[in-house]
């Protein structure tokens, strides 16, 4: 039996962040702590956002990391309890997002980050004790704002995925206007971030049609329009529909991903210096190839339908379209420009293995196919 439950409130629109007092009072947050990080502050966003709190008090960490740890996380959770703090906003991309979902998690239950990781059996351990969080994304890529998930570095250095229906944000605040001002290069690694979204939850075999139709429709906004939002920041069509691409990967991959992310969330937590998007418009061409052989690709025609979204000729054109995509928006060709080689690819493959990722992909991968994409990715 499939279940199909979508998902949550978002309000996406120029000037969305001015319902944030309005958010807060409808669920009930009265002292809100804005999680964000450091580039987000400096760059005036998160006075932009809290501006919007009126005469609400609230607390602010602003410590995130590139990759979410659970270092930060423990520090954040200090913050929230001595302040008193009865919700989240999370102001920035994927990782304040996805620390903030971590907070709403480890602030309201007992134990460790550990005991909520879905490999190690923690989706039942979350309750709807879980603090509420609302989602108020400045870049176009993670759509972390309406996910189910948080991706998060352990201690002992594994990146693991907390995974329960109570972590949907319960409103999400897209407004492109915070986006106008990313700089090219997280635009286009966080673009393709959405396009890997789109393009692997399509190709992941569970039925859900509307996840389908959904991801089939941000592959094709995502694809028009990423060049654009990354070589003129200020046009507004392209932030619009690069946040709604962003939005509508997210809503589909409750469907489930791949091994695109098994790898990047296993190279992350390896190396928390990469970046997720970038690794994924990497490893994606090699993702794609090794897909093409999966019975449900080809009984689906799945790599032809993409085609046809991306307004590509045939089937065929899917994975070396990718590449080249990466290559026009500037982005790393390989996993050795970003200073990665095969001596760390056993530990990524055994980690790969065991991502929650890993069994979604609509051909089982070996420890031997994935060092073949990870050398095809080099």
């Amino acid at each position: 039996m499939a279940l199909i439950q979508y998902i949550t409130q978002i309000q996406i629109d120029f000037g969305a962040v001015a319902l944030l007092a309005q958010e807060c009072e409808r669920i009930g947050i009265r002292r809100p702590l804005l999680v964000t990080d450091a580039g987000v502050r400096a760059a005036g966003v998160l006075d932009r956002v809290s501006a919007q709190l009126g005469d609400r008090a609230f607390a602010v960490f602003d410590g995130t990391p590139s990759n979410p740890t659970e270092a930060a996380l423990r520090a954040a959770v200090a913050v929230y309890q001595e302040n008193g703090c009865d919700g989240i906003v999370a102001v920035g991309g994927g990782s304040p997002i996805d620390l903030a979902k971590g907070v709403a998690v480890c602030a309201t239950h007992a134990g460790p980050l550990k005991s909520f990781a879905a490999i190690e059996g923690g989706v039942a351990r979350i309750t709807a004790a879980t603090a509420p969080v609302i989602a108020v994304p400045t870049t176009a890529g993670t759509g972390s704002e309406v996910g189910r998930g948080a991706v998060l570095i352990l201690d002992d250095g594994r990146k693991v995925g907390v995974l329960s229906p109570f972590l949907v944000p319960r409103v999400a605040l897209c407004d492109p206007e915070l986006t106008l001002g990313l700089p090219a290069h997280l635009t286009a690694a966080t673009g393709m971030d959405a396009i890997a979204h789109c393009m692997e939850t399509f190709m992941a075999p569970a039925f859900n049609p509307p996840a389908d139709g959904i991801a089939l429709d941000g592959l094709r906004r995502a694809w028009r329009h990423i060049e654009a939002a990354t070589a003129t920041p200020g046009d507004r069509e392209a932030r619009l529909n690069m946040m709604s691409a962003s939005m509508q990967g997210a809503l589909a991959f409750q469907k489930g991903l791949g091994c695109v992310h098994s790898l990047s969330h296993a190279l992350g937590g390896l190396l928390p210096r990469l970046h997720h998007g970038t690794l994924n418009a990497i490893l994606l061409p090699a993702v794609i190839r090794f897909n093409a052989e999966a019975p449900s690709m080809r009984k689906d025609e799945r790599l032809a339908r993409m085609a046809q979204a991306m307004g590509l000729d045939g089937a065929d054109a899917v994975a070396p379209a990718v590449a080249a995509m990466s290559r026009r928006l500037g982005l790393p060709g390989g996993l050795g420009a970003l200073d990665v080689g095969p001596e760390i690819f056993p530990r990524a493959i055994a980690g790969a293995l065991q991502d929650h990722c890993h069994k979604t992909n609509p051909r089982e991968a070996s420890a031997s196919d994935y060092d073949a994409m990870l050398h095809a990715s080099l």
